[in-house]
């Protein structure tokens, strides 16, 4: 055997854990793996295995001593989503491997094949965010199931390079008509995620996610609801996907580039419909101040957290588009920050005004706005006598609704967050009112 050409082939892997070889006897043409007669007899398995109470089905069967590897992302290929200590320490009462916490073979067979189904290549029953990858499903095979696990698969199931949020209305569509009825669900059809994160030679079960089909979709349409605002632009890009809703709040504005943690706890926010983290607000307000820029999907954001936590503490809720009757004096500063920046665009194209003072203003606004106030009068000069007579008209409008001791020292997070939405509500106003003027003459 040894002058077979290919025996130093099979000597280099004789030490590999799982290096696995057959051959041939001389004359014959089958392997000596297919020849009944000639293999050895395992001693072990003559000897009857004990029936244990397995921990899942809850009936006494032959339990398992190892359980399959399950393959996640970031994990190596024999990680296992159930594994044990052996010989370290842990083995408790004598009993080693599975024997600790026994498992029927039917039931891990059943298991391991379904997590090893969803994790498959091309699967479209799991997506990853950051280190975590979360598998989902629906209870039954409905119209509604399927159109739901498709639809979840569409908001936060590919990559930015595929183009996440192309689908993203027909999603919404989606979701409010399972809630409403239009697309029937059964009563008893539920909706599951599972969330499983690497962890050493095992696979941590980081979340998990059991609700009716309908209650589920109920709460993804809630964060369509929560993240609308007014949008003017021409091609109205979707903006309430995961990796918009990340990308705008990072340096590079890609969602790969977020905080560890975020990711999961924004996903979590619109799965069951709790407040969005603080940490996704707050990163948001370090963008607008970095950049001086409060776009549609920051807007949305801050919107959205602030209305879900108002649901706690009773505030009033921001609306889709400008809201006049609103007298929160950081929604009210950031108005006035908007008529002020729109005049010396008109007067003069440029935009020092925010440039230089927008962070100022959003959190210390006593100290700011009576310079600029006064840089708008040389401003309006420069504008037709009807333009001066509106802005006048909008800038007084603004400051009457404010405290008689005028502006506010010092505005907290929250109502730098509101000065951000108004001045965002504001600048959308203006523009869209003298597009229509546009188009009427």
């Amino acid at each position: 055997m040894s002058a077979d050409p290919l025996w130093s082939d099979i000597t280099k892997n004789l030490n590999k854990k799982y290096s696995v070889f057959s051959f041939l006897i001389d004359g014959n043409k089958d392997v000596l793996a297919t020849k009944q007669d000639l293999i050895v007899p395992d001693t072990d398995k003559k000897q009857p295995k004990e029936e244990k109470l397995c921990l899942i089905t809850g009936k006494r069967a032959n339990v398992v001593e190892v359980t399959t590897a399950t393959m996640i992302q970031g994990r190596q290929a024999k990680a296992k989503l159930v594994a044990f200590q052996v010989s370290s320490g842990y083995d408790s009462y004598g009993k080693s491997k599975g024997y600790n916490a026994p498992i029927s073979e039917e039931a891990e067979f059943a298991y391991s094949t379904s997590l090893n189904h969803l994790l498959r290549t091309g699967s479209h029953n799991k997506f990853t965010i950051g280190t975590r990858t979360y598998l989902f499903w629906a209870s039954s095979n409905t119209e509604a199931s399927i159109m739901t696990e498709d639809s979840v698969f569409s908001l936060f199931g590919h990559t930015e390079e595929d183009n996440p949020e192309r689908r993203i209305e027909s999603v919404r569509q989606t979701f409010q008509s399972v809630y409403n009825g239009k697309i029937p669900a059964n009563s008893d059809d539920r909706f599951y995620i599972l969330g499983l994160a690497p962890n050493s030679a095992r696979i941590a079960v980081v979340y998990w996610l059991e609700a009716p089909l309908r209650e589920f979709a109920k709460q993804i349409s809630r964060h369509f609801t929560d993240m609308e605002i007014i949008d003017s632009r021409p091609n109205k890009k979707p903006y309430m996907g995961l990796h918009s809703i990340l990308g705008a709040v990072t340096l590079g504005g890609k969602s790969s580039d977020a905080a560890p943690n975020l990711p999961d706890a924004v996903a979590k926010s619109i799965f069951q419909g709790l407040p969005y983290p603080a940490s996704l607000f707050q990163a948001c307000i370090r963008r607008v101040r970095a950049e001086q820029s409060v776009n549609i999907v920051r807007a949305g954001i801050i919107k959205a957290y602030l209305n879900r936590i108002s649901d706690i503490n009773d505030y009033k809720k921001l609306n889709i588009m400008l809201d006049k009757e609103n007298q929160n004096p950081g929604y009210l500063c950031g108005r006035l920050f908007a008529v002020l920046d729109k005049i010396q665009e008109d007067a003069n194209g440029i935009h020092t005004i925010r440039e230089r003072y927008l962070n100022s203003a959003s959190s210390t606004p006593a100290m700011v706005f009576a310079s600029i106030l006064n840089l708008s009068a040389h401003h309006l000069e420069k504008l037709s006598q009807g333009s001066q007579v509106f802005f006048e008209k909008l800038k007084q409008e603004i400051i009457s609704g404010l405290d008689s001791e005028g502006f506010p020292a010092h505005l907290d997070l929250q109502d730098q967050g509101r000065f951000f939405v108004g001045y965002y509500h504001q600048r959308q106003d203006l523009f869209t009112g003298r597009k229509e003027e546009s188009k009427e003459e």
